[in-house]
């Protein structure tokens, strides 16, 4: 197939004349230029293109009705088949942990999305009433979707809330506090295209994710192997994990595979590494829950103590 271009502009010689050009198409026209050159823009620009040529395949693993929003008519449609399978995978794999988790949980629900900011699952799955979604992404991004998602009337299913985060504000476990976020409540966690610069901020993420979690809570998500360089992965990830109050599972694109009935192309992903992990630790808000209502205890029997003397 060939790729689709844009087609050549011409300019007549009366074109060179000064022209005042309106504010809406000037700002039209810094947005695509931002578009065209923003390393995270684009990248979250491909991972919706992978998931708009799994949507018209003929059994696709997932359906996504708004990727095609987010893509300019002049897209590289050259197809990488395993990066297309193995990201197709790891969607598909987190979509059902996700809401198979939701529906455990009674009453008020919290799901929080670590995303390249054109993450689509708070509009394309189905999920239960009362839930709370949490989208922590770039900023850029998340407002070039989010206007793009309006335009195409996305919308959130019944009796759902939606709420982003910036991920450069820098103090994500106080923001989602600010946004309601607790502690106290089951809560659902998942990342998958998030940029990561390095180990450390990945390892920060995690331990402000450890702090908020429930005890019990669970976290899945797609992790690249390029922001380390240990030599024992497995070990690392289990070492790391465990250090911040998670149990981890790392979970094989085969054995996701197998479960879906898709034969892959390619066996081996070096690129990125799947898991799952279950919160083994109370969160700060349980900790401080309980505090008080030990010191409460304490002070009722000191009173009763006094009362018999």
């Amino acid at each position: 197939m060939q790729s689709l271009r844009a087609p050549p502009l011409h300019f007549p010689a009366t074109a060179l004349r000064r022209r005042i050009i309106p504010t809406s198409v000037a700002r039209s026209a810094r947005s695509e230029l931002r578009e065209d050159n923003d390393p995270l823009i684009q990248s979250a620009i491909h991972s919706a293109s992978l998931r708009l040529r799994e949507t018209n395949r003929t059994e696709p693993l997932f359906i996504d009705p708004y990727a095609a929003c987010f893509l300019p008519p002049y897209t590289n449609t050259e197809l990488n088949i395993p990066e297309q399978q193995h990201y197709c995978l790891a969607t598909k794999f987190i979509d059902d942990k996700l809401l198979q988790t939701a529906k455990l949980i009674d009453g008020l629900k919290q799901v929080v999305l670590f995303t390249d900011g054109m993450d689509t699952r708070p509009y394309r799955l189905n999920w239960p009433a009362s839930t709370m979604i949490f989208d922590v992404s770039p900023q850029k991004v998340f407002d070039i979707a989010s206007d793009k998602l309006q335009g195409v009337g996305a919308r959130l299913p019944k009796g759902c809330m939606f709420f982003h985060i910036s991920v450069e504000s820098g103090d994500i476990e106080q923001c989602l506090r600010s946004k309601g976020f607790s502690g106290n409540r089951p809560s659902i966690w998942a990342m998958q295209g998030l940029p990561l610069e390095s180990q450390s901020n990945f390892e920060a993420i995690l331990s402000a994710i450890s702090s908020l979690a429930m005890n019990e809570s669970y976290l899945v998500g797609e992790l690249p192997t390029d922001i380390t360089h240990q030599s024992d992965l497995k070990k690392w990830v289990e070492k790391l994990f465990m250090s911040n109050g998670f149990q981890v599972k790392m979970v094989s694109y085969e054995e996701i595979a197998v479960s879906l009935g898709v034969v892959l192309h390619s066996q081996v992903n070096h690129d990125k590494i799947m898991f799952t992990a279950q919160q083994l630790r109370f969160s700060d808000d349980q900790m401080e829950k309980w505090r008080q209502e030990f010191e409460r205890v304490e002070e009722d029997g000191d009173e009763q103590g006094f009362e018999e003397l």
